[in-house]
């Protein structure tokens, strides 16, 4: 029997395992790197351990500190999660050596699936169908497009798209360096890119008895950067025939390498039906809500007693209803997906709960509360929201409304996508292929969910809101109109800037009420210093509003705008220089492409950053020439830092 213990991960994997145990009545132990210290999966374990450091090299990555955690704290087992060691058979191995229960599949089954060229001749031979493996060296223009992709790890990590001949070399080159900082593993390898596959995975359970479910499939294809976005169980295109043959497939990779555990069986589809073995993830999937909302299982339940020697019982669970994930980034889809850091002041989904329950409605799984920094060392992605129907349109319906609901204030996030995704046509037809983003168009599916009215009126509430706030900390006649004065010249003035926008709100607050100039039919109901209440054409609309600093937040039925005040007064000096780059994100010069005084033109490469486990390209705005490169490789550097000029050609 378990009795206590250690999750060697962080988030919401950490803190999705201590819910379960919880329940279970086991206890438990946290470990946390120093950029963790505050993070709430730390504060819910019964005990945490501290990590020395940031980077998972130096934490996460470490077995033998979780492993010495869990002896000093008497845990007597170790879950993984997923991610970091959660697929390293070296870690299973030395869990399993030094007496503790590993709650994973055997190290022998970890290490036959953790190279993915190995993996897919294994399940050759167990009958599983594989595309084959493309050796880069001995590519052509008859196996275009293809995908290079790294041999070890996963997550979108180490994965370049090639459409021509001339993007391999560098493709191999930026893959394997990425996959050699996020896995210690530079080997890469070519197959062949299906333009608009469908990704789907078998949630598989064996114990250590012989028994092997397969538990319903998922759907995992809208994707961007090959990373999960949308995540959804059953799959809108598999009909009972080809769930049959992947249920068949997925038993059969499981048994071949003698699994133990859950474990998720990856496939890619075409649009005839057939399918090809992708790889087989040994451990717990991001997207396993989906699966537990379907079939009413604890998936991390039935991992500790697999773990402990039970029995699974005879017969697989049936599913019923649909459900669909989507993961919140803090992210900016529009900006090439660039991840964003920052203090998230308020994180909020009123619509949801956070708890593991069965039935309709909407969970949160999140390893981020408010108050808390994101930072630039691990993923960006702050929550799992999963919503749960009888069916999949009235499932989609309810998760964009939880979504479009949200408070999310601090950072930049992919909150809008994610709603026009499930809100589109196409998406609630199932026609959710890999090409979704492609054939749709990003700019139109990432654009705001809030119109230039709704802006507009924002921006109006927002300046309310600010006099409301000044009335309140009046010392004196404090129940004076906002801007009061015997004698009236002009009307106030507030700036306000969202993205390259100025929009500027003249208002009066007399006795007659509110008048604000290019605002007619507009009345002022309401007006306290987090809300305020307009109506417009005679529909009463209500604004909460927020301000951080120099930046104010507002959220109402009609979108979520985020508002930057303009100051009075600037610094001339604090003016860039023309041609300037400058670090979108936190991050690690990794790679210099060019030198001071080298021809570029649009579009080449400069230098390659890395942050949130991904490399980041950092391209020539303008032909030109390089006149500044203030930075070298291995330097970190923050937000706003000057990475290069480029100036125009004499």
């Amino acid at each position: 029997m378990i009795e206590k213990l250690l999750v060697a991960n962080r988030g919401e994997i950490a803190r999705r395992v201590f819910r379960t145990c919880r329940d279970a009545g086991i206890g438990t132990v946290a470990v946390f790197s120093d950029a963790d210290a505050e993070a709430p999966h730390a504060a819910e374990a019964d005990v945490a351990v501290r990590l020395p450091g940031n980077a998972p090299s130096d934490t996460y990555l470490r077995a033998e500190l979780l492993i010495k955690a869990a002896v000093e704290t008497g845990a007597d087992a170790i879950h993984p999660g997923y991610g970091f060691l959660s697929e390293n058979a070296g870690f299973a191995s030395a869990v399993i050596d030094a007496g503790l229960t590993w709650v994973g599949p055997p190290p022998e089954a970890i290490e036959s699936m953790g190279s993915k060229v190995e993996s897919k001749r294994m399940m050759a031979d167990a009958g599983v169908p594989v595309l084959s493996e493309l050796d880069p060296a001995e590519v052509t223009e008859a196996d275009l497009p293809l995908l290079v992709k790294a041999s070890a790890g996963g997550g979108g990590r180490g994965m370049r798209v090639v459409r021509s001949l001339g993007e391999l070399a560098e493709a191999v080159e930026g893959a394997s360096a990425e996959a050699a900082s996020a896995f210690g593993d530079p080997t890469v390898f070519c197959e062949r890119y299906l333009e608009t596959g469908r990704h789907i995975e078998v949630q598989v359970l064996a114990d250590t008895h012989g028994t092997v479910w397969a538990v319903g499939e998922r759907e995992c294809s809208i994707q961007r950067r090959h990373q999960k976005v949308v995540e959804e169980a059953p799959s809108p295109f598999v009909d009972e025939a080809m769930r049959a043959a992947l249920f068949d497939a997925a038993r059969k990779a499981a048994q071949a390498i003698d699994y133990v555990g859950a474990g998720t069986v990856e496939f890619l589809a075409g649009p005839d039906g057939r399918f090809y073995f992708l790889e087989m993830n040994t451990r717990l999937q991001v997207e396993h809500p989906v699966t537990e909302a379907t079939t009413g299982l604890d998936l991390v339940a039935l991992q500790l007693r697999i773990a402990e020697g039970e029995h699974l019982p005879i017969g697989e669970p049936e599913t019923r209803g649909h459900a669909i994930e989507v993961r919140l980034y803090a992210e900016d889809p529009s900006a090439g997906w660039q991840p964003q850091s920052g203090i998230l002041h308020r994180f909020e989904v009123p619509a949801a709960r956070r708890e593991f329950e069965v039935g309709p409605g909407v969970r949160l799984d999140s390893g981020f509360v408010s108050g808390q920094t994101v930072g630039v060392h691990y993923d960006p992605m702050l929550a799992k929201v999963i919503a749960y129907a009888p069916d999949r349109r009235s499932a989609a319906r309810a998760l964009a409304s939880a979504l479009a609901g949200a408070e999310i204030h601090g950072v930049v996030t992919n909150r809008d996508l994610l709603v026009n995704v499930l809100r589109h046509e196409a998406f609630l037809a199932g026609e959710t292929d890999t090409a979704f983003f492609d054939r749709h168009g990003l700019e139109t599916l990432a654009r705001p969910l809030a119109t230039v009215d709704t802006v507009r009126l924002s921006a109006l509430a927002a300046a309310l809101a600010g006099a409301a706030a000044n009335r309140e900390g009046a010392q004196v006649q404090r129940r004076l109109p906002s801007g009061w004065r015997n004698v009236r010249s002009q009307g106030q003035r507030k700036c306000f800037r969202q993205g390259d926008d100025e929009i500027e709100v003249v208002y009066t607050l007399g006795r007659d009420g509110l008048r604000a100039e290019g605002f007619e039919g507009v009345e002022l109901i309401s007006a306290e210093h987090d809300g305020v209440v307009l109506e417009v054409s005679g529909v009463r609309r209500k604004f909460a509003v927020a301000r951080y600093g120099g930046t104010v937040y507002v959220d109402s039925p009609e979108g979520a705008v985020e508002l930057s005040v303009v100051p009075r007064y600037t610094d001339p000096d604090a003016a860039l220089a023309a041609g300037s780059l400058v670090a979108p994100m936190p991050g690690t010069v990794v790679r210099l492409a060019v030198e001071i005084g080298d021809p570029v033109k649009t579009g080449d490469p400069l230098l390659w950053l890395e942050a949130m486990k991904m490399e980041h390209r950092i391209a020539a705005p303008a032909d030109g020439v390089v006149t500044e490169l203030p930075v070298v490789v291995g330097q970190q550097v923050e937000v706003g830092t000057i990475l290069a000029v480029v100036g125009e050609n004499e």
